[in-house]
């Protein structure tokens, strides 16, 4: 967790730079100019290369006020080499810019609607079956689903359905070298009566469909919320994660000094793992969203 104490008092000056920078000049919030500079002079932001530790990925749904073409010829000066979320019709876009569709989409009917429920599985086999040709023709890897919500199916039900249906797409899966990633989300805030909304249900989801082209999306934000105890969960169960979304609790904004977690930490319980795949920023910028951006990049290249 973030330690919001500071060893040092801040003198005279800072406390008047604090004072006057607690707004933008649109009324925002922002975050201190003090608080800043103790990070930079932490994590050392100024350095002019990244570590090569962790492959950093963006949502792009959080920058709907840029378009994709703008947001994408922006980001590799950041360190940024994906975007997540992205659709088929959109990854012209993304190699236009040299960038990789990091967690593709669109095959999915939706949040809601998902594997857990039998009535869904003709679609979503034939909707994944070809999504699967257009991700590995496309030269990329993960492609996103979800369990769905529950609508009074007990957990067991549900992780059999899910079993039943995604062991359908599975075989092509493994053939074509895509990888299926069922997220995490939290069912207290955001997504209520969202089935996969811990981490033990989906780890077992893992273990029953036993393959290695499914894992889990894990989304720090989201489990934060429902469970907490993110480092331990990862350090035991890395092997069937393979994607990580950050956003700051409580808010869903900033992963700075705002807020609860401490990402560096949990970036370096991520590499200590051996994990190779991405990491997306997917907060809601409640300041320069860009600006906001780039400080989190730099937080989680440890």
């Amino acid at each position: 967790m973030l330690d919001n104490t500071m060893k040092n008092k801040p003198n005279s000056k800072r406390r008047e730079v604090l004072k006057k920078m607690t707004f933008t000049s649109l009324g925002l919030p922002i975050i201190s100019q003090f608080k800043m500079y103790d990070l930079k002079k932490k994590y050392d932001f100024n350095q002019k290369k990244m570590r090569g530790n962790i492959n950093h990925s963006v949502c792009k749904w959080c920058y709907n006020q840029i378009s994709l073409e703008d947001f994408a010829a922006g980001l590799k000066p950041m360190g940024i080499s994906a975007i997540d979320l992205i659709g088929p019709k959109e990854w012209p876009i993304l190699k236009k810019y040299g960038l990789t569709s990091s967690m593709c989409n669109g095959a999915e009917i939706s949040l809601t609607e998902g594997w857990n429920d039998k009535q869904y599985h003709a679609i979503l086999i034939d909707n994944y079956l070809k999504h699967i040709d257009l991700v590995a023709d496309a030269g990329y890897t993960n492609l996103i689903c979800f369990s769905g919500n529950r609508r009074s199916i007990d957990n067991e039900t549900g992780i059999n359905n899910c079993v039943e249906g995604l062991k359908k797409i599975m075989g092509h899966a493994e053939k074509k070298g895509v990888i299926i990633q069922m997220e995490l989300l939290n069912s207290k805030i955001d997504h209520k009566d969202y089935m996969c909304d811990n981490s033990q249900w989906g780890f077992e989801l893992c273990r029953r469909i036993d393959s290695s082209n499914f894992k889990l999306l894990y989304d720090i934000y989201h489990m934060q919320i429902n469970e907490g105890d993110v480092i331990r969960t990862i350090n035991e169960n890395y092997q069937f994660i393979g994607h990580y979304h950050t956003a700051g609790v409580p808010g869903r904004n900033e992963i700075d000094q705002t807020q609860e977690l401490f990402y560096p930490a949990i970036m370096k319980a991520i590499v200590a793992t051996g994990f190779k795949g991405f990491v997306a920023q997917e907060f809601i910028p409640k300041n320069n969203p860009l600006k906001s951006l780039e400080r989190a990049i730099k937080i989680c290249d440890v």
